[in-house]
C-alpha cells in the first residue's frame, strides 16, 4: 500500500476513535471554539478564496496554517496557531519555538493526524500543501481557505489578494493595506529606475550549481519579469517551473551577457532548517570563470533575494527584494 494511503487510513481511524471518545465524555469540557458554536455566540464572515466563497469563523479560535507565504504574516499579526507546518517555517518566526503548536510536518510526508488533533475551526492551506486539500477537507470538519496565486492572473495582484483577504479574516485590514502600499511603492521605484534596454538574467543556486530561472514560468523569479516589466537576456522553450531551475549551461547564461543578474539562493533557505553546509550563491558566482566577463558581474549589478526566500515567497519577501532592486538600479543610474 502506498505510504500516503496508509497514513490517511490511520488518520481516519484516529478521527473515528476521537469521535467515540468525545461522545463517551458526555458532560466533559468543550473547547473554546466548540463552546461558542454550541452557545450560538460565534460569528462568521464570508471571504472569496480559490474555489469560491467560504464562511469562516470570526474570530477564528483554532487556526492551522500550512501555506509558507502566510507564516511570517500571521506571526507579525499575533495570530495564535494550534497547528502548522512548523518544519517549513523560517527560523525567525516565533511559531518555530512554540511547543504548543502541533507540527503538521512538510509537504513530502505531512502528518495529517495533527490537523485533526488540532481541532481547527479554520485551516489556511496553499502552496506546497494545496495538493492535500481534498484529503484535509475529508478529515477535518473546518472551513479551508486556499489563496495560492492562480495561474493566468497577475502574480503581484495575487499576492496582494492573499494579504488583504487574510486581513479580513483576522480584522487586520489596515495592516494588510499598509503591506500592499509598501509593495506597490517598491514596484514603482523599480519601474522608474529601470532602463528597458538593459537585459536581466535570473538564476537559482541549488546543490552548488547555478541554474537558469525562466522568465514568467520559472520558480520564484519567473513572475518578476512580468511584475516589473523586465527584458530577459535569454529565453528558452519548454522552461520548467521547478524549484531548482533549468539545467542550462553557465556558458549559455554568460553568452546572453545580461546587464543584471537576479539570484535566489535555494540552498540558503534549506540550510536554515537543516544546518547543512552549503556554498553561498555569492561565492558560486564569484568562482564561476564563465561569468567573469559578463556585464552584470563586471559592473556588480547582481541582486540577491532574501536568504529565506525559498521558505517564504510572500508579498513581504518580494517587497524587500524589489526595494533592493530599486536601490541597486537607482545607484547605477
Amino acid at each position: 500500500m502506498h505510504r500516503r494511503n496508509v497514513r490517511l487510513t490511520a488518520v481516519i481511524a484516529s478521527t473515528a476513535a476521537l469521535a467515540l471518545g468525545l461522545s463517551a465524555c458526555g458532560s466533559g469540557e468543550t473547547s473554546g471554539a466548540s463552546a461558542e458554536a454550541a452557545s450560538g455566540e460565534s460569528e462568521t464572515t464570508t471571504i472569496e478564496a480559490n474555489g469560491g466563497s467560504v464562511d469562516v469563523p470570526y474570530p477564528a479560535q483554532s487556526v492551522v496554517a500550512l501555506d509558507n507565504r502566510t507564516f511570517k504574516l500571521l506571526d507579525d499579526w499575533g495570530v495564535e496557531l494550534s497547528g502548522g507546518a512548523v518544519s517549513l517555517m523560517r527560523a525567525d518566526v516565533s511559531y518555530k519555538e512554540n511547543g504548543d503548536i502541533l507540527d503538521i510536518g512538510n509537504h513530502r510526508e505531512p502528518n495529517l493526524e495533527n490537523i485533526v488533533a488540532s481541532e481547527p475551526d479554520l485551516i489556511i492551506s496553499g502552496q506546497r500543501f494545496s495538493q492535500y486539500n481534498e484529503d484535509i477537507a475529508e478529515l477535518a470538519d473546518a472551513p479551508l481557505i486556499d489563496l495560492e496565486p492562480r495561474e493566468g492572473e497577475d502574480f503581484g495582484g495575487e499576492l496582494k489578494r492573499q494579504v488583504t483577504t487574510l486581513g479580513e479574516v483576522f480584522d487586520k485590514q489596515d495592516e494588510a493595506q499598509a503591506l500592499v502600499d509598501d509593495y506597490d511603492a517598491a514596484v514603482e521605484r523599480v519601474e522608474a529606475a529601470y532602463d528597458s534596454d538593459e537585459t536581466v538574467m535570473s538564476v537559482i543556486t541549488s546543490g552548488g550549481d547555478i541554474n537558469y530561472a525562466a522568465p514568467t514560468a520559472g520558480r520564484t523569479l519567473g513572475p518578476v519579469y512580468d511584475s516589473l516589466g523586465l527584458t530577459p537576456s535569454l529565453e528558452v522553450d519548454d522552461a520548467s517551473t521547478g524549484h531548482q531551475g533549468d539545467d542550462i549551461s553557465v556558458e549559455a547564461i554568460a553568452d546572453s551577457n545580461p546587464d543584471w543578474i537576479f539570484v535566489m539562493d535555494r540552498d540558503a533557505g534549506v540550510s536554515a532548517n537543516t544546518d547543512e553546509e552549503y556554498t553561498p550563491a555569492q561565492d558560486l558566482i564569484a568562482d564561476s570563470a564563465a561569468l567573469q566577463n559578463v556585464t552584470a558581474v563586471e559592473e556588480e549589478n547582481i541582486v540577491y533575494m532574501p536568504e529565506f526566500t525559498y521558505l517564504d515567497e510572500s508579498l513581504q519577501t518580494y517587497t524587500e527584494f524589489y526595494a533592493s532592486v530599486a536601490d541597486a538600479m537607482e545607484t547605477g543610474n
